[in-house]
């Protein structure tokens, strides 16, 4: 790989240093969280199986536009975002560990993500069913295994990963039958009202066995883990984009990128608005659940929809970065980006204190348009500030310390010399 070594003063097995920080990613990041809390937000309020049938869960023109807005500049945008600089992180980090302990390196880094899985597990099985961590922790052994392949081998498994809803789609035209529809919208209903009772009114014990329930059936129905694996090849897609990044050292090439960043932005923009339209289109005309060739249509311009819109999102932000004027706007969007874990999990015990039973109760009473007040809320107005006061008092977040701690086996310092967030 070509990412630089840079020796730490931490020792040959401990974390990297704040200040090897690139920070450009930082905001990025910061920007992703936002993206996912807004994403996420429905999952907090709703089961995931509402609207199983086909049928409108809110059917008010104010929160329809809502969710269409939603959906078409945020579902599948973030969450791919936030997979790309996964992939990217790992593939420097992975590097530079490599340049500083080759023997030990590829230990520390599995250590790293095994850690990362049990977090996602953790939270996925007694805190919310809609955790990503675990699956980020699987994608993040694409940079190891892959770390000494050519860059056309890479462009190979982008082009099969783009592939992969075409062929998914044909599939199951083939294969699913009315009655296995029937079965399953039966059972998303049964699943609904189990989730209405344990997440609306159960108390934090029945939510979290109800969220074990989730997992287990998650990974254990064929036709569930079907789903699941188009979802991880989504989020391979653009974690194989973030590792081919790393590898080549082009995050520290922006300036001289520029001209081309710019080309790339308003392509990116284009597509994506036309693919969101498609996507939109087919699918408030064909909201009767069942594989069609039209919906076939419909799940491929998702597809590319998201990666044109999130490709605009990442190069608009990365050309303003480039302004001191704008590095200054975007410091405390920089500061969440610096504990991503912590403010990823930190949704999920504010969103689920919110509207879970044990908490305020706001399951289901809650539509998508106040949704997406409150996701603007909670973000702006709680997690960038706490973001901001914390990194001027410490090294790390809550979570990324303990990552560190349980990862290395000299743990890192908690506290900062000197405030570096403005």
């Amino acid at each position: 790989m070509s990412s630089p070594a840079h020796p730490s003063a931490a020792g040959l097995s401990g974390p990297i240093p704040t200040r090897e920080r690139i920070a450009v990613l930082d905001v990025v990041r910061g920007f992703a969280l936002l993206g996912i809390l807004i994403m996420n937000m429905p999952g907090f309020f709703t089961s995931f199986f509402a609207g199983g049938d086909g049928s409108l869960v809110w059917t008010g023109t104010t929160d329809r536009i809502a969710e269409s807005v939603r959906d078409m500049l945020f579902s599948g945008k973030f969450n791919s975002m936030f997979s790309l600089l996964f992939g990217l992180g790992f593939t420097i980090q992975l590097g530079r560990m490599m340049a500083r302990d080759p023997a030990r390196a590829p230990w520390s880094y599995v250590r790293r993500l095994l850690v990362l899985g049990v977090f996602g597990l953790i939270h996925s099985m007694v805190f919310w069913n809609g955790d990503v961590l675990h699956i980020y922790a699987v994608l993040g052994f694409a940079p190891l295994f892959l770390r000494n392949v050519t860059n056309k081998t890479v462009y190979v498994l982008l082009g099969i990963c783009l592939l992969f809803p075409l062929v998914a789609g044909l599939i199951r035209l083939v294969v699913i039958t009315p009655g296995m529809m029937e079965k399953l919208e039966a059972e998303d209903k049964v699943w609904e009202a189990s989730n209405n009772l344990a997440y609306g009114h159960g108390t934090f014990l029945e939510a979290a066995r109800e969220h074990t329930r989730e997992f287990i059936f998650d990974y254990s129905t064929p036709l569930n883990l079907w789903s699941l694996l188009g979802f991880y090849v989504q989020m391979a897609t653009t974690t194989f984009v973030g590792f081919h990044i790393g590898r080549n050292g082009w995050v520290r090439r922006i300036p001289e990128f520029r001209p081309l960043i710019r080309k790339l932005q308003w392509r990116a923009l284009a597509l994506g608005v036309v693919f969101a339209a498609i996507f939109g289109i087919i699918r408030e005309f064909n909201r009767v659940p069942g594989p069609s060739l039209i919906k076939i249509v419909g799940s491929n311009a998702y597809v590319l929809c998201r990666l044109a819109m999130m490709g605009f999102y990442v190069l608009t932000i990365v050309r303003l970065a480039q302004s001191p004027d704008w590095q200054r706007r975007f410091a405390p969007i920089a500061a969440t980006g610096r504990m991503p874990r912590t403010n990823y999990l930190l949704q999920t015990l504010m969103a689920t204190t919110l509207f879970y039973g044990w908490g305020f109760g706001l399951f289901g009473k809650v539509g998508p348009a106040l949704g997406l007040v409150i996701a603007f809320a909670i973000y702006f107005l709680i997690q960038v500030p706490l973001s901001v006061w914390w990194l001027r008092r410490h090294e790390y977040g809550p979570m990324e310390y303990l990552w560190r701690r349980l990862t290395y086996a000299q743990p890192p310092s908690l506290q900062t010399a000197a405030a570096s967030v403005a």
